[in-house]
């Protein structure tokens, strides 16, 4: 191996460990506060792990706080929300890519012109929409806005995979006597399940991890999510950083075991080979 190839596999390689360790050092940093005791905290100054260890933020968030409502509610919401948005994407994707009508293109239009406005600009609007219909402080309200802000996007990326599969074998199917529906759902959905996971997987991760809508709709603790059950670790003088951390890592969990379910659908080419030449 030539010198300049060695030494542009290591600088690349260097790159790459580099950009791993920039990424989950803010990680690392999360789960060093929430160990820390409350006393070492600033006392010990800048440590990369600290003298001793204790788990009892974690037991104060657990046992003596209102986290896992905090919890839970974002567990509904953000589950209604990618299974909604995920069926409703799947379906409009799909008519997208194979279907040409008059106003296919008005509807693309309007969609995208959706991501184009600035949120904050619309939480006003939305809060007076919702109010007479009494979907504001509740997980309903918010699986329905997030549901109206993620299905466009979600439409966008399962008709780019729609429109990587063969038109052929659907058709194939209807010459078999499949209908249109039979032919979508028991030939072209299995094949974009790597779409359909990386769909659930996105909307998922922007409903989890959603502040401004769920701060602006709900009061009380009773229909608050994680992101706005943070807040309650903030005083008006002070900051418990040890237990808003704790709540953090375990505010992880749920995303790094869902993304461990669909991860292998994610790096699978289930079309590849699926039609000759």
């Amino acid at each position: 191996m030539r010198p300049t190839k060695i030494l542009l596999t290591g600088a690349h390689r260097l790159a790459i460990l580099a950009y791993i360790v920039v990424a989950l050092f803010p990680l690392f940093w999360l789960l060093k506060v929430s160990v820390t005791p409350n006393e070492l905290l600033y006392s010990e100054g800048v440590r990369l792990w600290p003298s001793r260890t204790t788990f009892e933020h974690f037991e104060f968030v657990i046992a003596h706080s209102a986290f896992p409502t905090f919890f839970m509610n974002s567990l509904i919401v953000a589950g209604s929300t990618a299974l909604v948005v995920t069926a409703l994407a799947s379906l409009s994707g799909y008519a997208l890519s194979r279907f040409s009508f008059r106003a296919k293109y008005w509807i693309v239009g309007l969609m995208l012109l959706t991501q184009m406005f600035p949120l904050v600009m619309l939480v006003a609007p939305i809060f007076k929409m919702l109010s007479p219909l009494g979907l504001t402080n509740s997980l309903t309200g918010l699986v329905v806005v997030y549901t109206a802000f993620n299905v466009p996007f979600a439409t966008f990326l399962m008709q780019s995979f729609f429109d990587g599969i063969p038109k052929d074998l659907e058709e194939a199917a209807m010459i078999d006597g499949a209908t249109q529906f039979v032919a979508f759902r028991q030939i072209i959905l299995p094949l974009t399940l790597p779409g359909i996971a990386a769909t659930l997987g996105f909307v998922f991760t922007a409903a989890w991890s959603e502040l401004l809508f769920a701060l602006m709709l709900i009061s009380g603790n009773d229909a608050a999510t994680f992101p706005v059950g943070l807040l309650s670790f903030v005083s008006k003088f002070s900051v418990d950083f040890g237990q808003m951390m704790a709540a953090g890592v375990l505010a992880l969990i749920p995303a790094c075991l869902f993304f461990l379910l669909i991860q292998r659908y994610l790096v699978q080419g289930l079309t590849a080979g699926a039609v000759k030449g």
